[in-house]
């Protein structure tokens, strides 16, 4: 009968190299599903396949610690949880199945968590860090010789260098080029990048249900069974995954990249340098816009991991200047990301959505600049959130107020090519389902129009009108709706006679 003393273990034992070959298989052939199912396909039924495919590896892998009867449990929550993902995929049914997922992982290989607090922080733990388990137990895999060790400690800033330069590609078409000019035809005829990135993803998405591990709580078993005591809990991220030295490797990586992508906003965004054959400003302005915020938040994401509270990397004299020119060159980058969406928008015109994209980023710009005061006034990260917080809470309080109807409409109207003589044509239709704000800009379209304006435009103007009338009966009376009613009456007022 095992002792109460060994089942007491706090921690992961060491990777056996016979047990780690096995369950990386498995996992290679989940990864092999995984591009057979999603890889350039639409995601349907596929996934709740995946799903039962992840759950009969993680049993098999898992048996010998299952309990059958929370192992039932689970099942059947599975089931419950796979449901409505089989009756129609939404994000919400998504989120259904992954929580069930989850949850019957738990279950099954975790009986030391029974009240609500403890599934709750497991759970945190494993959805925070299980992503990074792969690189962390491919790196105990390796010899730890120093060579070795060199090679592995390459290897996270390796990933995230190639993460970046994708990016890059997709943002900037003349990194698309040099990306191109640099990939050896004998390879990528067979290889695809994007295809080993998303290999890469899948099997660290399914390492953690392949090989389980939970981070247990300490029971003083001595009193019961003399023995010696359990080795001290590891933390979770090793040193060697988020150490100095890798550390280090990546922000010496990191700020070159990031140092060539602005130096090109700086010839040809900043500068107006000519641009290279068959590549037009606007082609430039708008590829960049949204994966230059991606690679932000992305590096926002790498700051707070790296530049930890009371972390090795913190204190280094190395380290931190190194953190504040990459932060700075993260700051130009949003705003190079803010003139391309402003050169696309003088262009193509102002939406709804770019107006949240103007916003947002101005967001993630501030939340940089915060990351930099919290390391440099040696704040906490609860003062980091509670920073962000007051800022998105003011950000949101002040769109609150804002007419953007009316500001976007008047916007695509004054900026036309009918009002300018630069642009695009005035989107009349789109100007029609901004609302009853936008009647004074519609207004002034139909007056730039020339000859007279189409019945079918006219209905619809009069439409908006009726409505904008019953938005004044007193049950849906508003502040904004009467200023409007006043500006409508004046200028019809003013109107001469037909």
């Amino acid at each position: 009968m095992t002792s109460l003393a060994s089942t007491s273990m706090t921690d992961i034992q060491p990777i056996r190299p016979s047990a780690l070959s096995a369950k990386l298989a498995m996992a290679l052939i989940l990864a092999a599903l995984a591009d057979w199912l999603f890889y350039g396909q639409r995601v349907g039924l596929s996934l709740v396949i995946f799903a039962i495919a992840i759950t009969g590896a993680s049993l098999l892998a898992n048996h010998a610690t299952l309990d059958f009867r929370r192992a039932t449990i689970g099942g059947a929550i599975l089931a419950l949880g796979l449901a409505p993902a089989v009756e129609e995929l939404t994000m919400l049914s998504f989120m259904v199945l992954i929580a069930a997922l989850l949850i019957a992982l738990l279950l099954a290989t975790n009986p030391e968590t029974t009240g609500l607090a403890d599934r709750a922080r497991a759970l945190r733990n494993f959805v925070l860090f299980g992503f990074f388990r792969f690189f962390r137990d491919a790196l105990q895999f390796f010899n730890v010789s120093a060579f070795t060790r060199g090679i592995a400690l390459w290897l996270l800033p390796a990933a995230l260098s190639t993460v970046f330069v994708a990016l890059f590609a997709a943002a900037n078409p003349v990194i698309e080029q040099w990306v191109s000019l640099l990939n050896p035809k004998l390879i990528l005829e067979y290889v695809s990048v994007w295809r080993v990135l998303f290999w890469t993803l899948m099997l660290a998405l399914v390492w953690p249900f392949i090989h389980v591990r939970w981070r247990r709580k300490k029971v003083a078993a001595a009193a019961i069974v003399e023995g010696p005591e359990p080795e001290p809990l590891p933390p979770l991220v090793p040193v060697e995954f988020l150490g100095p030295s890798m550390i280090l490797r990546s922000l010496i990586l990191f700020n070159l990249l990031f140092a060539a992508q602005s130096v090109l906003d700086g010839i040809y965004l900043w500068g107006h340098v000519a641009l290279p054959d068959n590549l037009t400003y606007a082609a430039y302005a708008h590829r960049g816009a949204y994966p230059l915020i991606v690679t932000a938040l992305l590096a926002a994401a790498f700051v707070l991991v790296a530049m930890r509270p009371g972390g090795p990397a913190e204190k280094s004299t190395v380290i931190r200047p190194l953190v504040y020119l990459w932060v700075g060159q993260n700051v130009l980058l949003v705003a190079s990301s803010i003139l391309r969406l402003d050169l696309y928008v003088d262009i193509y015109m102002l939406t709804y959505w770019r107006v949240a994209a103007f916003i947002w980023m101005g967001l993630v710009a501030l939340g940089l600049i915060l990351i930099v005061s919290r390391i440099v006034l040696n704040r906490s990260n609860q003062w980091l959130v509670g920073a962000n917080l007051i800022a998105l809470t003011i950000v949101l309080y002040t769109c609150s107020l804002v007419n953007f109807d009316g500001f976007i409409a008047d916007y695509n109207v004054a900026h036309s090519r009918e009002a300018s003589g630069q642009g695009v044509q005035i989107d009349i239709n789109y100007l029609l389902t901004l609302g009853p704000q936008a009647l004074p800009a519609i207004d002034k379209a139909i007056m730039l129009r020339p000859g007279n304006p189409e019945s079918c435009l006219v209905s619809r103007r009069d439409r908006l009108v009726e409505q904008q009338r019953r938005d004044l009966a007193w049950r849906s009376w508003g502040f904004r709706s009467w200023r409007l009613q006043r500006r409508l009456d004046a200028q019809a007022t003013n109107q001469p006679a037909g």
